[in-house]
């Protein structure tokens, strides 16, 4: 939807922002936490997302693995967000709740609707109130979009219920948190991006 934003609206829009501090990862409440170490085979922390992932691609969620969950954790949320989005507060790609605790990983365009979920974890609601990934596809001008994957390791039995929200999962989070990973990919259209291991300059 927001590719559809002209050019001249992006880069007016520059620099209106969510903002990093509405991260879920830093709210206030949610523990005193160790680190997950959180990576993906598809993209470097602080790197470039491959068109792939992306509206401008096959728009699938890409590949995801982890370690260093703690022994004591009983299940684990993924949070998905976009606090570059030209919004009161970061937009919403994806969340998953309820994955099984240790370490372990997603499959390349696993995130999909699954209803009520299965085994593997519930799929909640992104931004636009459907299940499933939703593909990045930041305004062409507007610069670059850092998109912030969050893994939380989770203590307790809480139930943010089917199809959970932000807010839902957030709440049900607060005090329980005991490990946290982040790892950040960017994305933009319209602007000079890195890309490639020397960090060649290309238009986005």
């Amino acid at each position: 939807m927001l590719e559809h934003i002209p050019h001249w609206l992006g880069k007016a829009l520059k620099g209106v922002r969510a903002g990093q501090d509405k991260l879920a990862i830093v709210q206030e409440g949610l523990g005193s936490f160790a680190a997950i170490d959180l990576r993906s085979p598809a993209f470097g922390n602080g790197a470039r997302l491959p068109e792939r992932f992306t509206a401008d691609g096959a728009g699938v969620s890409p590949p995801l693995f982890w370690s260093g969950v703690p022994a004591e954790a009983t299940r684990l949320a993924l949070l998905v967000e976009d606090a570059d989005a030209p919004t009161p507060s970061p937009l919403v790609h994806a969340i998953v709740w309820d994955i099984p605790a240790g370490d372990g990983q997603l499959a390349e365009g696993a995130i999909v609707a699954d209803g009520a979920g299965d085994a593997g974890g519930d799929v909640g609601r992104n931004s636009y109130l459907r299940e499933g990934w939703l593909p990045p596809d930041p305004p062409t001008g507007h610069g670059e979009h850092n998109y912030a994957f969050q893994l939380f390791a989770l203590t307790g039995d809480a139930d943010p219920g089917d199809t959970p929200t932000r807010g839902d999962i957030i709440a049900a989070m607060k005090g329980r948190v005991l490990a946290a990973g982040l790892l950040t990919g960017t994305y933009s259209r319209g602007t000079p991006a890195s890309v490639g291991p020397i960090g060649a300059a290309a238009r986005a």
